[in-house]
């Protein structure tokens, strides 16, 4: 090798210019005419098309300047303390301190734009996944599983978030210094380089068969944490249920079960990941050894210098750092990619309900045509053969058994279930031709569960009207028979909610939900079974004032009560998602066995005590 110093200096030049080049490249904004995939979840880096191209740029230039290192060296040892000249030395080493800052730099740099793409990536996709999540209908949320979905929206983004940022960083420097060093190998002495080229196949064997085993473990553990996470909520949810039956041991054990399984599965895939490290090492080392060997047999014959053994070694060394460093990204980036499917999945869900563009249901006519409504794997029918009509202004009660379809039958209004057979018609139009937004508008719906988010009382009554002033939310909150307490407190309608309404009694919850139905001011209002911890008097309150509203509703009004239905316009009785009789309150106590059992249940004859 002839003057290895100069050579390295004019390496450093022609860096500084590719640099200069670039830089100039860049600021002329040619990255903006690039386009990325948009058919998966990568598409989502389109905005950070600048970040994705200089990340890497400027790590192939720190990989570069690295690479001169060596050379640089074995020029000091050569020449410099060879022939004891202080002033080569002294040039040379500002030579080594450039380098170093100058890969410093663009290491920051590279740094920088990797962490912008990834977190600005990660961002935006997750706000993409709630998005998707919240277009899917409920037949696909229950399908999937609040515990998966929870999964995918933070650990899986995380993940693929991390993955991200190193691939950007190290997937192209990484290959760089190792493929470098072995040409740069190559051009120190030609005889010595032929180790590079034994050592390098067997590094890339060792790490792409390790990740070809981990892989799918990977994906599996995914899974299982989405079982534990799900067992987790599960107890968390229902804690108070848990304790009041004494299952705590039961579901302990069942938690240590799913726990266990995770544990060995994690287990297994570290110890195979774990093997990386140490096998590379010893193959490097063994490399080292023979490098050594050779070398110094070669320097005794006088065909190298020892500099040249020395920038060997160092070459050597990169490449096992570099490589620890790839084995690292891909374990990060095989999780990632596992992750990135399980997200993927979610956006190539496609939801069962399809908006419709026509109609615009305003008034109140609601028909049930024949019904049928099967749950998405659920056997039996939920609903069957389910026909009526409920006229504009009329009161429907429905009552039933636990389980026997209450709550399906007035879902199927606002359309959070698509029926099986049959149709529901709105004013003579089938909800299914309704565009979604304009038809869940003109409906208010109060759930079983009673649900309030943090924030004041009035942002709760708002999210049923976010235009309604405070007069017409004080006037809802008087037809749900909350004003009395609410106007109690010091702030009012100011007053704050805990997340969930803890601060706030169950009937409480239930009367702002009421509440919030209202100031909506719907053609339809939905009560299902949302009174049930009401007292009978603020129940009968309530109810008169819904029957004084002045824009006369059609109301469903879904109990286990009969009082509280006893003087709708029409009642429906159903026993086992069937149609056990329609009428009113006396004549179903005359003709029907189902409503008279549940009222009798209810309201036992004194005489008989």
């Amino acid at each position: 090798m002839t003057d290895v110093g100069e050579n390295a200096y004019t390496f450093l030049c022609q860096g500084l210019l590719v640099l200069i080049e670039l830089r100039s490249l860049l600021c002329a904004k040619d990255y903006d005419r690039m386009e990325l995939p948009m058919g998966n979840i990568l598409g989502y880096l389109k905005e950070y098309k600048k970040e994705c191209v200089l990340g890497p740029l400027f790590k192939l230039l720190e990989a570069c300047f690295d690479l001169a290192v060596p050379l640089v060296m074995a020029a000091i040892i050569d020449k410099g303390i060879a022939n004891g000249d202080s002033a080569y030395i002294m040039r040379y080493g500002g030579v080594l301190l450039l380098l170093a800052v100058i890969g410093m730099v663009c290491s920051i740099t590279a740094q920088y734009y990797a962490a912008k793409a990834a977190v600005g990536f990660a961002a935006k996709l997750r706000h993409g996944l709630f998005v998707k999540l919240e277009s899917l209908s409920f037949r696909e949320m229950d399908t999937l599983g609040t515990s998966t979905m929870i999964t995918r929206m933070t650990s899986d983004i995380n993940q693929i978030q991390a993955g991200i940022n190193m691939a950007l960083r190290l997937f192209l420097r990484s290959p760089f210094i190792v493929f470098g060093a072995m040409l740069m190998a190559f051009f120190v002495d030609t005889k010595m380089a032929f180790i590079f080229v034994v050592l390098i196949p067997l590094l890339a064997l060792v790490i792409f068969g390790i990740m070809l085993i981990t892989m799918p473990l990977y994906r599996k553990i995914q899974t299982l944490l989405d079982i534990v996470l799900g067992r987790v909520r599960q107890n968390l949810t229902g804690v108070r249920v848990i304790r009041a039956f004494h299952k705590e041991e039961e579901e302990v054990a069942a938690f240590e079960g799913e726990n266990e399984i995770l544990t060995r599965t994690q287990l297994l895939v570290g110890r195979i990941a774990a093997l990386t490290n140490p096998v590379t090492y010893v193959l490097v080392n063994l490399a080292l050894v023979w490098l050594l060997w050779t070398g110094a047999l070669r320097i005794d014959s006088g065909s190298v210098g020892q500099g040249d053994v020395i920038a060997l070694v160092n070459y050597m060394t990169q490449i096992l750092v570099e490589l620890v460093k790839l084995a690292n990204t891909i374990i990060l980036t095989t999780k990632a990619v596992a992750c990135g499917k399980r997200v993927q999945s979610v956006f190539d869900m496609q939801s069962s309900m399809v908006s419709g563009k026509s109609g615009h249901p305003v008034g109140a006519k609601v028909e049930f045509d024949h019904v049928t409504m099967s749950y998405q794997g659920g056997g039996d029918a939920a609903l069957e053969n389910v026909h009526f009509q409920a006229q504009p202004g009329q009161t429907i009660g429905i009552i039933g058994g636990t389980g026997s379809g209450k709550s399906t039958l007035v879902h199927l209004i606002p359309r959070f279930y698509d029926v099986t057979d049959g149709s529901v018609r709105i004013n003579d139009t089938d909800v299914r031709d309704f565009p979604l937004e304009t038809l869940r508008r003109s409906i208010g719906i109060v759930m079983q569960k009673a649900v309030l988010f943090h924030g004041t009382i009035q942002e709760n009554i708002k999210w049923g009207n976010e235009n309604a002033t405070e007069t017409e939310v004080i006037q809802a909150l008087k037809d749900a028979q909350a004003w009395e307490f609410v106007s109690a407190k010091d702030k009012g309608i100011d007053t704050m909610v805990e997340q969930g309404g803890r601060n706030l009694s169950g009937g409480q919850k239930q009367r702002l939900n009421i509440a919030r139905a209202l100031v909506r001011k719907p053609g339809i209002l939905i009560l299902d079974d949302s009174t049930s911890a009401l007292d009978y008097a603020t129940d009968a309150k309530l109810r008169q004032a819904i029957r004084n509203l002045e824009y006369q509703p059609t109301v469903f009004i879904v109990s286990q009560r009969t009082s509280s239905i006893q003087y709708a316009d029409f009642i429906i009785v159903l026993d086992d998602g069937e149609v056990a009789g329609t009428g009113r309150h006396e004549e179903l106590l005359q003709n029907c066995d189902v409503y008279r059992e549940i009222h009798q249940s209810q309201f036992q004859d004194r005489k008989e005590a």
